[in-house]
């Protein structure tokens, strides 16, 4: 799973906004049709499956060979093998469902971390510490509505603009090449590098130990291309909430376009990150879930994103963290960006960018199926 990390990481920073040429619609493949012996989560695409193994892994603060055989690890395969935790697995997902049918509409109101949050095993005794202490600091994942008063989003999005380096010369930015690393949690710096050209293409190629993990839009779809080491499906078709969430890094890439890739804008109440002044601004791409946006109050730049991606059993938040601005051909650009999901963490680090560098077409491609080994 950690060397999974760099991977799933450059997928949610590597996405453009729609263009493309036509091409014959690929279907994702479907969890049972990957994984063996899967019995209450089918009929879901392979990218979804996985990121509720995320939400599993986060609500009990445990990770993959918990819930299925230790020797896992090592084999895809293994994975399928039933145990005593998975049983129980199945048999809480039926309960959870049971109780969202019967008590409230079937709306999914609780889930697996309404009762674990982070534990192996529910609490069942009021912790003091928790009751008096500081009230912990919750992501709002629904819109709401800030103060009456003050900026309003469009101000907001617009001093953006203009902090970045002004219409103008984002505008005259249009294309990038870029090398850097990218450390997953707990793993080593690999080498990356990085391929946009404007309005609509990007991709980021992860050298790993293991062979090259590469992630790919073309403006209309989305791909990760990956060592069957590190995944069980070597080329995925990105779907759903991944895909939208490709789309809103494709506006922050060129970030000209933001006001056009999302809808239904909402200033949300001042907060700070790390004692600095921020300015929350909400919006939605799918008009169910937001997209919460925080914007330094002193220099306008974005310092945060965090977005939700859909899943049977409840919504998986995606947070990014953006640092290191500087200047590059008049326009600024974060050289650090951290990248946190419910079962990972990694930290991209740009060394070099060339601005509009001339870039062949075949590198936005859907990926080559066949992976050969980095040279070590």
């Amino acid at each position: 799973m950690l060397r999974a990390i760099a991977t799933t990481v450059v997928c949610l920073l590597g996405s453009m906004l729609a263009s493309g040429q036509a091409r014959p619609e690929q279907k994702p493949p479907m969890a049972e049709q990957v994984h063996k012996n899967i019995q209450v989560l089918k009929g879901i695409p392979e990218d979804e499956f996985m990121a509720t193994m995320g939400f599993f892994s986060a609500s009990l603060g445990e990770n993959c060979t918990y819930c299925h055989v230790a020797d896992s690890g090592g084999s895809w395969e293994k994975y399928a093998d039933d145990n005593d935790h998975k049983k129980t697995a199945r048999a809480m997902i039926g309960m959870m469902n049971v109780i969202n049918k019967n008590f409230f509409g079937g709306r999914r109101v609780v889930t697996c971390y309404s009762c674990h949050r982070g534990g192996e095993r529910p609490e069942v005794t009021p912790s003091i510490a928790e009751l008096y202490g500081p009230p912990p600091t919750r992501e709002p994942d629904q819109i709401v509505d800030g103060p009456a008063k003050g900026p309003s989003a469009d101000q907001i999005l617009d001093k953006y603009i203009q902090a970045l380096g002004g219409t103008q010369r984002l505008e005259s930015l249009t294309s990038f090449a870029a090398k850097g690393t990218s450390q997953g949690y707990a793993d080593e710096k690999q080498p990356l590098e990085i391929f946009a050209k404007a309005p609509a293409q990007l991709t980021t190629i992860v050298h790993t130990p293991g062979g090259d993990s590469t992630t790919t839009y073309d403006g209309r779809a989305a791909w990760i291309a990956a060592p069957p080491t590190d995944r069980p499906v070597t080329i995925l078709d990105l779907t759903g909430g991944d895909l939208d969430g490709a789309k809103l890094d494709a506006a922050l890439a060129f970030p000209t376009r933001i006001k056009q890739a999302l809808t239904h804008w909402h200033v949300g109440y001042p907060s700070t990150i790390e004692d600095r002044s921020v300015q929350l601004v909400q919006g939605t791409s799918d008009g169910r879930y937001p997209v919460n946006l925080y914007f330094d109050s002193q220099s306008g730049l974005l310092v945060r994103q965090v977005r939700y991606a859909d899943s049977p059993v409840g919504l998986s938040p995606t947070q990014v963290d953006y640092a290191d601005y500087r200047e590059v051909a008049g326009v600024k650009m974060p050289f650090r960006w951290t990248v946190s999901w419910l079962d990972g963490r990694s930290t991209i680090e740009l060394s070099e960018v060339q601005p509009n560098a001339p870039i062949d077409a075949a590198k936005f491609a859907r990926p080559a199926a066949a992976l050969r080994p980095a040279a070590r």
